[in-house]
């Protein structure tokens, strides 16, 4: 039985334009819960990542109205994304335990919430990059940078938003605990947006406000549970080269070499295709024997080779 780790994009719990509504989002999780199912059905081991940037940066606003009109303690940003595997995990779970019973298929479904080792010394917590939760003119914007010792940039012309480091992956926490229970089974939810960031010192740990891109923590969840393929889905079929050009060309199929040398040139964004190439051509050269990035609603095709962007190593 080969075993897969899908990385699910925001499109699988939330719509571009949609208000994140309890209902919205579950709807969402149903739809993406019966692509999940099919590639049970056909056989596949499956364990499942996912992002929840659209809920932390909610979260984060409700705190901060809880905060300022009632007085209520706002949480840090690690303890944010551990509230947010919960509420993800908990959806995606119910919504898969459903769907399998639907079709006659009895499997456990379990969410870990997942902590994500970094190194305290990594150059990212020297230059925080990621912008997070939400937009506000640049008067406020700085008033709280200097109260609460955040950094602050101009975000693409909407307004002003908080950074935070976002440094790369070195294992999960959890990882032993994950791996018992696949092979008891079950299928798990994990490393969910990336897991709480967290860092070792003195032989203890402690979380950090850092984010962790979901694909490069996916990848290394894909390495800890010994995966045959790594898929991450989007809301795009695949990557392409010169995207958006006359001369955009999408990739089929393209081995690992082929795929570092685009990513050497710059074809893909850093905010957006950037690492997740980055977490497929990490797989293939950890060895993992194929990656695919693809649309959702492409799934079980992209599974069967059919479509997306499909990694091998050479040969």
């Amino acid at each position: 039985m080969k075993r897969v780790v899908i990385a699910l994009g925001g499109n699988a719990i939330l719509q571009r334009g949609q208000k994140g509504t309890y209902e919205e989002q579950m709807k969402n999780v149903k739809e993406t819960a019966g692509q999940i199912a099919e590639i049970i059905e056909r056989g596949y081991e499956v364990v499942i990542t996912h992002g929840n940037g659209p809920q932390v940066g909610a979260l984060l606003l409700h705190m901060d109205a809880g905060q300022q009109l009632y007085g209520i303690p706002a949480q840090p940003m690690d303890v944010a994304g551990a509230m947010t595997q919960g509420q993800i995990g908990y959806m995606i779970g119910q919504a898969l335990i459903n769907e399998l019973k639907r079709r006659g298929i009895n499997k456990p479904v379990a969410t870990v919430v997942t902590q994500t080792i970094v190194d305290k010394n990594d150059p990212a917590f020297q230059n925080p990059s990621k912008p997070v939760g939400p937009f506000y003119d640049e008067e406020v914007a700085k008033k709280l940078a200097e109260e609460k010792g955040w950094k602050v940039v101009e975000d693409s012309g909407r307004g002003w938003r908080r950074v935070v480091p976002s440094p790369d992956p070195k294992g999960h926490v959890e990882a032993p605990v994950i791996v018992d229970l696949i092979e008891k089974g079950f299928i798990v939810i994990a490393s969910g947006g990336g897991g709480v960031p967290v860092v070792e010192e003195n032989g203890q740990l402690k979380g950090v406000e850092a984010v962790i891109d979901k694909d490069l923590a996916g990848e290394k969840l894909a390495e800890e549970v010994k995966a045959d393929i790594f898929m991450i889905l989007t809301d795009v079929n695949g990557a392409a080269i010169n995207y958006g050009k006359p001369n955009e060309r999408w990739l089929r199929e393209v081995t690992v070499e082929e795929l570092r040398h685009y990513y050497n040139e710059g074809h893909f964004k850093k905010g957006s295709m950037g690492p997740k190439v980055l977490a497929v051509i990490r797989f293939i050269e950890w060895g993992g024997k194929r990656a695919i990035i693809a649309s959702l609603e492409k799934a079980v095709e992209a599974l069967e080779g059919k479509t997306g962007t499909q990694v091998r190593s050479k040969g």
